[in-house]
């Protein structure tokens, strides 16, 4: 059975940070690219950011550029989100996200196109 489980979310001031991990288990990590979404309610689920298979490529959604950094360890089945220059919109649940894909870059970005999901770590940012 696929599982992904995400930890570290919290509650920050704006300005502060955050680094989100993700836990993959049943599935050979190294086959999945992986991404971050998040929701804020009444919101529709929107990408945050996504990486490849072997973590040399990622990619980001403009909202996040330059203060977010997408990461992974293959070796210890793990994704990664570092989450800098906190914003109050930036509040939300981030679910983690896997497709199987040996692609060298990161194009998808739809909801629909991740196959696993895990259940969510909130992050609320105070102002």
């Amino acid at each position: 059975q696929v599982q992904l489980v995400e930890s570290g979310g919290g509650l920050v001031q704006a300005g502060g940070f955050l680094r989100l991990s993700c836990a993959a288990s049943g599935l050979t990590f190294r086959l999945y690219a992986m991404a971050w979404f998040r929701q804020a309610p009444g919101k529709e689920r929107e990408f945050v950011a996504g990486i490849n298979w072997s973590g040399d490529s990622t990619y980001y959604a403009d909202s996040v550029k330059g203060r977010f950094t997408i990461s992974r360890d293959n070796a210890k089945n793990t994704l990664y989100l570092q989450m800098n220059s906190l914003k109050a919109e930036d509040t939300a649940l981030y679910y983690c996200a896997a497709r199987w894909s040996q692609s060298r870059t990161v194009t998808r970005v739809a909801v629909n196109d991740y196959n696993y999901w895990g259940q969510g770590t909130q992050v609320t940012v105070s102002s």
